[in-house]
C-alpha cells in the first residue's frame, strides 16, 4: 500500500498561483472530504473547479486536476491542486490533507514512485533532475532526450547482444550434444566481445562529452602577479567582478564565475598570482591557486604579453603538467609583433573572443554530441565501464584459451550491469534468452 504524500511543486513563495500535489492510496477519498465536488469514481483524467473546505471552514477556489490509476505521473491515483498562490492557503490544504493520514513527500519521492511504478526507468528518472537543474538550453535539450527515453533505447541492443552471447555460452556448456548450435569457440567468443566493446567505446565518448555539456567544466586563469588575470576574468564575464589594479598581488583569494560557451557551463577561477612572498595573507592565496590548478579541468596561464615567458610562468607549466593548459598572451595592445602560433588577447579593449574558441576547442566536442542522447551522468559512465571490463575480462580469457564456463562468470556480471542502468534487478535466470535464441528442445 502507497501512503498518500502530499508536496508544494512551486516554489514557497507568494504568487499568483501555486501548485501542489498529492499521490497514493486513499487521496480520492480524502479529495472527497475536502472538494465541493466529488472525485471517487473518476476513470479517466479530469479537470474540475471547484471549492477546498475543512471543517465547514471554506479554504480557496481550485483547479483540481484529477489522474486516476494508473494514468498518471506516479502510476497511482493523483490530483493537481491549483490554487491562489498565498502561502497561507498552501499551508492550510496541506494541513487538511495531513490530519486526514497524508504525508510530506521527501526529496524525489514522486519520481521515485513512477519508476518504482513502472512509469519511467531509471534513466528516465534521473533525467528529470537534469532537467530541473539544467543552466544551458543545450543540457536541457539532452535532459529531454533522456526523459523521452531516447537515451534508454540505447541500453536495449547493448543489453540484447550481451545475452545472445552469453545465452550462446551458455547452450553450448548445457547441450554439447546439438551439432547444429552456433559453436562457442575461442575465436568467436573473443570477436564479439572485442566488437561490443568498441560499440561501448563509443559510447562512453558520447557520454564524456554529454557530461561536459550538462555538467560543464572549471576553467583556472594561472599566472604571475600583475599579468591581467582578473582583467580577462571581467573581461569573459563581462562584468567587474575582481579588483583590477596595477598592483601587483592584489587578487589574494580565488575569485568565481559561470559563463556558458556555445552552451557548456564555464567556471572560471581567477587565482591570485604565484609567487614567492612573505606575506601571509598572499601566500594563503597562493596556496589555494595551487589547490585550484590541481581541481580545474583546464588550465589557462596568462602570460604579460609585453614581458613574455619568465621563470614564473615555467614554473607554473611544471606544476600544471599532465593538466590540459593553454597559454594565452595577454596585453597584446603593448607589443607591435606577434609571433605566430601564440595566442593574443587583450584583456583591456575586452578582446578575448580568441580565448573563447580556445577554451572551447579543446574540449574537442563534436556537434552531434549536442543533439544525441548520451549516458552522461557519474552513474551511467561508471556502469559502462564496469561492463567494458567485464567484456575486457571475456576477450582476454578468450583469446588465452580460457575454459567457456569461466569466460560466463564475468559475462553474467556484464549482463545485470547492462540491466542496472536501467534500473531492473540483477538476473542469473537466461532461460528466456537462451530459448528464444535455439530450439534446444526440439
Amino acid at each position: 500500500m502507497n501512503r498518500p504524500i502530499i508536496a508544494l511543486a512551486t516554489p514557497p513563495l507568494n504568487s499568483a498561483l501555486a501548485l501542489l500535489r498529492v499521490s497514493g492510496d486513499g487521496v480520492f477519498s480524502i479529495a472527497d472530504e475536502l472538494f465541493s465536488k466529488r472525485v471517487s469514481g473518476i476513470k479517466e483524467r479530469r479537470i474540475l473547479v471547484g471549492y477546498l473546505s475543512d471543517e465547514g471552514k471554506r479554504i480557496d477556489q481550485v483547479v483540481l486536476l484529477v489522474y486516476p490509476n494508473p494514468r498518471s505521473i506516479t502510476g497511482e491515483d493523483m490530483l493537481e491542486i491549483c490554487c491562489h498562490g498565498s502561502m497561507l492557503i498552501v499551508d492550510e490544504i496541506v494541513r487538511a490533507f495531513l490530519s486526514r493520514g497524508a504525508s510530506y513527500a521527501t526529496r524525489g519521492e514522486f519520481t521515485a514512485r513512477a519508476f518504482y511504478n513502472g512509469k519511467m526507468d531509471l534513466i528516465e528518472a534521473e533525467a528529470v533532475n537534469d532537467l530541473i537543474n539544467a543552466t544551458t538550453q543545450e543540457g536541457k535539450n539532452l535532459a529531454l532526450l533522456s526523459l523521452s527515453g531516447s537515451t534508454s533505447k540505447m541500453v536495449a541492443p547493448l543489453k540484447e547482444k550481451i545475452a545472445s552471447l552469453l545465452a550462446l555460452l551458455e547452450v553450448n556448456i548445457d547441450y554439447p550434444e546439438y551439432t547444429d548450435l552456433e559453436e562457442a569457440n575461442d575465436k568467436t567468443i573473443g570477436e564479439k566481445a572485442s566488437a561490443l566493446r568498441k560499440e561501448l567505446s563509443a559510447l562512453i565518448e558520447r557520454g564524456e562529452e554529454g557530461k561536459i555539456i550538462r555538467e560543464g567544466i572549471s576553467i583556472a586563469l594561472v599566472g604571475v602577479p600583475n599579468a591581467g588575470k582578473s582583467s580577462i576574468l571581467n573581461a569573459l564575464l563581462e562584468q567587474e567582478k575582481a579588483i583590477v589594479s596595477p598592483v601587483p598581488g592584489t587578487t589574494r583569494d580565488v575569485v568565481e564565475g559561470e559563463i556558458s560557451l556555445h552552451g557548456v557551463p564555464v567556471r572560471i577561477l581567477d587565482t591570485a598570482g604565484i609567487r614567492e612572498t612573505k606575506d601571509q595573507i598572499e601566500g594563503l592565496g597562493v596556496e589555494r591557486s595551487k589547490r585550484a590548478i590541481e581541481e580545474a579541468d583546464l588550465v589557462v596561464l596568462i602570460v604579460d604579453a609585453s614581458k613574455g615567458m619568465g621563470r614564473g610562468e615555467r614554473e607554473i607549466l611544471t606544476a600544471s603538467k599532465g593538466k590540459r593548459t593553454i597559454v594565452c598572451y595577454n596585453k597584446s595592445d603593448l607589443i607591435n609583433n606577434k609571433d605566430d602560433g601564440r595566442l593574443y588577447v587583450c584583456a583591456a579593449r575586452k578582446e578575448i573572443e580568441p580565448l573563447k574558441e580556445a577554451i572551447f576547442s579543446s574540449l574537442s566536442l563534436s556537434p552531434s554530441s549536442f543533439v544525441s542522447p548520451s549516458f552522461s551522468n557519474a552513474r551511467e559512465l561508471g556502469l559502462l565501464r564496469q561492463i567494458d571490463s567485464k567484456l575486457q575480462e571475456v576477450q582476454e580469457g578468450a583469446e588465452g584459451g580460457l575454459m567457456s564456463d569461466l569466460l560466463s562468470v564475468p559475462l553474467q556480471e556484464a549482463y545485470n550491469l547492462s540491466r542496472r542502468l536501467l534500473g531492473e534487478e540483477p538476473t542469473q535466470d537466461l532461460s528466456e534468452e537462451i530459448f528464444s535464441r535455439f530450439c534446444v528442445g526440439k
